[in-house]
This record gives structure tokens, C-alpha cells and sequence, in this order.
């Protein structure tokens, strides 16, 4: 069993909230050594290894988000703690966060600026990978932000066209908060999902697959790239006999 070290998964205390510690973790040792599924930030009540008067953001590479992220801790830590399942409280602290994100001066530029859907595209595209430019399905850097802003409050890391209908044909999104250590990873896992659902199979099906294939890298990176260059080519040859 790997021996969890609490100097690795602290940083920094970010601010003192409600009677909550507020910090700023390393959401890459968590999920190389603790749980897979922690992502952008996390309570007692989601994770119970979190203690329960603190709330844990993970290190953005684009900081901004946390204020957000506090609003939905708050609501869900107190929804939860009260006997609320925890689907019911999700809902509920998405809402807070929606009406948050809908005052920021972000969305409100991108919603005036922005009419269409192409547009939209557009300006949440960062910048395509080129280490895989010569297949089929493209990788795209995109503003992780404007995503959660416009489309969805739960996007985070990564994600492709077979699971949310606003990402075009053919594309993996990779969130533009993500640190660089991790992006293969994630890229990895979407990948191997994508074509698991290409082939019928439902999402809780593809992605507790993904998962456990992410997870055997995380512990053999060695193989990581190897991994990912075989679920390419099966994606490669799912498209060409379309």
C-alpha cells in the first residue's frame, strides 16, 4: 500500500471560510496515491478522507475559479451535513454556482460577444496538440472556464464528443487548468473511453474502465505513451469504416 505523505498534498492555505480551512492541495498526488476521482476541488461529505472543517481546491495553472468552487463546497457541505443525498445537494449547489458564474464579467463578454455555436467553438478552443495531429480525432487545449461559464459547471480535465453534445465530431477536450503532468493521463482516459462508447458501451461502463486503465499508468508511466498511441489507432480504424 503506498504510505501518503500530508506534506505532498498541501500547499498552501488559501483562506479561512465559515469555520472552514480553505487549501490549496496537489490534485495529482491525490489522484496517483489517495482516490482517482478527486478533480477540481472536494469536502468531508464527497471524500471522507478530507478532513471535515476544511475544504480542498486543486493548484490551477489559470487561477480564478475558487471563489466558485467555495460557493458550491459550502452549499454542499451544509446540504449534506443536514441528511441530503448526495445527488439532491449537487443540484442545489450547482445552482448557487451558476448564479454566481452568471454575474462574472468573463460570461457576460463571451455571451455578448459570441452569438453562435461556431463562434463559441472558436473562443474556447486554445490551441490543438500537435503530437497528435496525424489521427483522426484531435486533441484540443480549451478554456476550462468559458466551458464551465457556457455549457457545463462539472466539465473538468477533460472530455470528448461522444459524452457532451457541445463538443464537435471527432474532438477531446483537455482542460486548460490541468496541470501538464497530467494531461496525458487524462488524455488517456478519454480516449479509452470515447472508443469503448463509440462501440455501444454506456458512460458508467467506459469510464470505470478509463479509470482503471488510468490508474495502472499513473503506477507504470512507462507505458503511458504506448497506451495511448493503441487507443488512436482503435479509433482510427472505428472511423475508417464508417
Amino acid at each position: 500500500m503506498v504510505e501518503v505523505s500530508l506534506k505532498k498534498i498541501y500547499i498552501k492555505k488559501f483562506e479561512k471560510v465559515s469555520g472552514f480551512k480553505v487549501w490549496i492541495v496537489d490534485g495529482k498526488y491525490i489522484r496517483d496515491n489517495v482516490e482517482e476521482e478527486f478533480t477540481n476541488y472536494g469536502q468531508h461529505y464527497q471524500f471522507r478522507f478530507i478532513p471535515e472543517d476544511e475544504f480542498w481546491i486543486d493548484k490551477e495553472r489559470s487561477p480564478g475559479e475558487e471563489k466558485y468552487f467555495i460557493d458550491s463546497m459550502l452549499a454542499m457541505n451544509r446540504l449534506m451535513a443536514k441528511g441530503m443525498k448526495d445527488r439532491e445537494a449537487a443540484k442545489i449547489a450547482d445552482r448557487i454556482e451558476r448564479r454566481e458564474r452568471s454575474k462574472s464579467k468573463l460570461m457576460k463578454n463571451e455571451l455578448k460577444i459570441k452569438k453562435h455555436r461556431g463562434d463559441l467553438i472558436k473562443t474556447i478552443h486554445k490551441n490543438l496538440l500537435k503530437e497528435y495531429n496525424k489521427w483522426k480525432v484531435k486533441i484540443w487545449i480549451v478554456k476550462g472556464e468559458v466551458v464551465r461559464d457556457l455549457f457545463f459547471l462539472d466539465f473538468t480535465e477533460g472530455g470528448h464528443d461522444k459524452v457532451y453534445n457541445f463538443i464537435p465530431e471527432n474532438e477531446v477536450w483537455i482542460d486548460d487548468d490541468l496541470d501538464l503532468d497530467e494531461r496525458k493521463f487524462v488524455i488517456l482516459h478519454e480516449m479509452h473511453e470515447r472508443n469503448l462508447m463509440s462501440k455501444g458501451k454506456t458512460y458508467d461502463i467506459a469510464h470505470k474502465s478509463s479509470s482503471k486503465i488510468e490508474y495502472y499508468c499513473r503506477k507504470h508511466p512507462r507505458k503511458l505513451d504506448r497506451f495511448i498511441r493503441r487507443e488512436f489507432r482503435k479509433a482510427e480504424r472505428a472511423l475508417s469504416h464508417l
